[in-house]
């Protein structure tokens, strides 16, 4: 099995150093950092490539099969796209980018609240199969509303968010402008003009908004008022009081996304939702967490068969994939990975990057003879 890509940036890792020659520092800075001092953002990886597998050489082997099915729905690969906000930020138009190419590779593409695409547009590149996530809005109206349109957009799959109660302390986008309420600084000013390519396909697709809530907002708002009306609209702290009339609305699949315990799994369980995505923001909101494969491996092994397991946060490679697969998750979700794709590539960036990941996954499959996805725990080297 053969993917397009370019040879000159066969890694993810190659995609983000040309990623940051390509963007604007805060807009590059914006995308790659953590929260504090980015301690769990290195942990997840490095905790991720901890985990060993065992080849398997001498054993029969007729193939192996990375599709997968999941809630439904037979995906191609055993991974999708993880919402990300303000994606026109770090690239214009990149959510509807990365939506037409996870569409075309059939993985799931999640549309985030605050991102600069809106849900119908993703709906109709996607012909209904992006799933979308909702950050909790601080009235129960707006709730509603927004649930209906993702409804009517034919989401198949609502995930709410539980792992941003308070915004994470970021001291990049502090220093650039970036918290809220943001602010356009001089030094910022000098890196657009820094990158003309990047600002003269800002100015033809226009500067990006959140194109999901313009209904919601004022036509004349400023930053400041952005940002009054961000502390105003959202109330990021979940309970199972909130879960509830979401779960009694969504008539499809509901995912919460956040969980980084067994407690909260159990919660998920008892509140009938179908999956949770184990992550923690990909290190942006608690620095001195846990990494994410660490609750993985218990959560997976006490309510795997209870509940769909899936995880996000710090696999950048097809060998990170199979590793966490190995320890437990049934399907996976990266967001850093697709925008540094976008961000190096442009308009080839979503296709370039879903098809380095589905050959480096295809490859480690067939090193240690795995012929479907749910075979992974059975490569997995005792720790």
């Amino acid at each position: 099995m053969k993917f397009q890509y370019n040879p000159k940036y066969p890694s993810i890792d190659d995609l983000r150093k040309r990623a940051k020659k390509r963007i604007p520092k805060f807009a590059f800075e914006y995308l790659d950092g953590g929260c504090n001092e980015d301690v769990n953002l290195h942990r997840n990886t490095a905790e991720i490539r901890d985990v060993e597998l065992i080849p398997d050489y001498l054993s029969k082997h007729t193939g192996s099969n990375m599709s997968t099915e999941l809630f439904g729905h037979t995906y191609d690969a055993p991974f999708g796209i993880s919402p990300v906000g303000l994606q026109g930020l770090m690239w214009p138009n990149s959510p509807e980018i990365l939506a037409k190419a996870a569409f075309e590779h059939n993985i799931p593409f999640i549309l985030s609240t605050v991102t600069t695409s809106s849900i119908e547009r993703i709906s109709e590149i996607t012909e209904g199969r992006a799933w979308f996530q909702l950050y909790h809005p601080a009235e129960n109206e707006l709730r509603d509303k927004i649930i209906k349109r993702a409804e009517a957009a034919d989401c198949p799959v609502l995930v709410i968010l539980c792992d941003v109660p308070t915004f994470g302390y970021r001291p990049r986008d502090i220093r650039n402008g970036l918290a809220m309420p943001p602010k356009m600084t001089l030094s910022n000013m000098i890196q657009i003009l820094g990158k003309p390519n990047w600002a003269l396909r800002t100015l033809f697709h226009g500067q990006p908004n959140f194109e999901t809530l313009k209904p919601y907002m004022s036509k004349k708002m400023d930053l400041k008022r952005l940002g009054q009306f961000m502390d105003k609209t959202f109330s990021g702290r979940l309970n199972e009081e909130k879960i509830a009339p979401i779960r009694d609305m969504w008539k499809g699949k509901l995912v919460l996304k956040g969980v980084a315990s067994e407690l909260d799994t159990e919660r998920a369980i008892k509140l009938g939702l179908d999956g949770i995505i184990v992550s923690n923001h990909g290190g942006r909101q608690l620095d001195a967490g846990e990494s994410t494969i660490k609750p993985l491996k218990k959560i997976a092994a006490k309510y795997g068969d209870q509940i769909k397991v899936m995880m996000d946060s710090g696999l950048r490679s097809g060998p990170d994939i199979a590793r966490t697969l190995a320890s437990g998750a049934q399907f996976t979700f990266m967001g850093r990975s697709f925008m540094y794709g976008v961000a190096a590539l442009g308009s080839e960036g979503g296709n370039h990057t879903i098809s380095i990941l589905k050959t480096q996954l295809q490859q480690v499959m067939e090193q240690i003879c795995c012929e479907k996805i749910n075979d992974f725990p059975n490569h997995l080297a005792n720790s």
